[in-house]
């Protein structure tokens, strides 16, 4: 991940589930004061923050403001915060300066808000309390851009979460349910430089409409004649090699020296790993570990854009 070269010098990285299961654990049970956790989308971060912590959370998620903060800090006084997808809070200097406070490794902190608001007076929330809660911050990206986001990477715990292209095939095969589809995935792992968990859900959602879900899994780590290579070899309607050359040169994408050239790159060393899914059929409208923020907001609430 590109912003990982933006990550303070302590910042851990954690490469399994395992490993970022046991820290949110730590979180969970009050051991961590502050967690930072950061890494690229769709390898399950905030499922495991979700599952781990259930509902005895406040979540607050996308664009928050610092006001919104405060009112949800209040809100839920003494209680777990969670900011979920807060990659562009760094660059909000007032937002810094109030996460500073709240997340201060004394046990309990004092909050002000100086402005004269009238939405504090409406929702009966005073300008100063004090709170017990430890938070989690998750995103995709992070920068250290003044003294004031160093001071608050200080105060805690920053991980980046970089699972392998196979670790995140084999945290699939926990919940997904598609064979055809977790085996294709599973020849073209070598390929992937960056893996998704969404791309077995959205893979399913166009096989279940009779579209051609082979292209939309290859198109996420293929392009030009490459791309065009790969989907007719995953094509089987085609006979034979000569069918498959043909249809390319055809295509325009290239000669046969080009098709064999990029036919040879994409050949796996091995075959890819073979994992028996458990689950036979979809256990929802989406998949557990799916990040879906309309799922968040009526499982639980407001979410502190306020």
């Amino acid at each position: 991940m590109p912003s990982s070269r933006c990550l303070p010098p302590h910042a851990l990285r954690v490469s399994t589930y395992a490993e970022l299961e046991a820290y949110v654990r730590a979180f969970a049970a009050g051991h961590l004061h502050l967690l930072m956790l950061f890494g690229p989308p769709g390898v399950g971060k905030s499922c495991c923050v979700r599952q781990e912590l259930g509902r005895h959370v406040c979540w607050i998620s996308g664009q928050a403001t610092p006001l919104g903060i405060y009112l949800e800090a209040y809100a839920h006084r003494d209680k777990p915060l969670v900011l979920d997808d807060v990659d562009g809070l760094y660059a909000d200097r007032s937002g810094i300066r109030l996460l500073k406070v709240l997340c201060q490794t004394e046990p309990t902190k004092t909050l002000n808000w100086h402005t004269a608001t009238p939405i504090l007076k409406r929702r009966r929330v005073p300008p100063r309390f004090t709170t017990t809660s430890h938070v989690a911050l998750v995103g995709n990206d992070w920068k250290t851009l003044n003294a004031d986001v160093a001071a608050l990477e200080d105060r805690g715990h920053v991980l980046l979460f970089e699972p392998t292209a196979l670790e995140v095939h084999r945290q699939a095969a926990g919940w997904f349910w598609d064979q055809a589809i977790f085996d294709f995935v599973a020849d073209h792992l070598h390929l992937i430089a960056q893996h998704s968990l969404r791309t077995y859900h959205q893979a399913w959602e166009l096989k279940r409409a009779n579209l051609d879900w082979r292209q939309a899994v290859l198109s996420r780590f293929l392009t030009g004649p490459a791309l065009v290579v790969a989907r007719l070899k995953a094509d089987p309607s085609f006979a034979s090699e000569a069918a498959r050359v043909r249809a390319f040169v055809q295509a325009g994408a290239g000669c046969r020296a080009t098709y064999f050239y990029h036919a040879k790159r994409l050949r796996a060393a091995s075959a890819g790993p073979r994992m028996a899914l458990t689950q036979a059929t979809p256990p929802g409208a989406v998949p557990p570990c799916a990040d879906h923020l309309d799922q968040l907001r009526r499982r639980f609430g407001g979410l502190g854009n306020g």
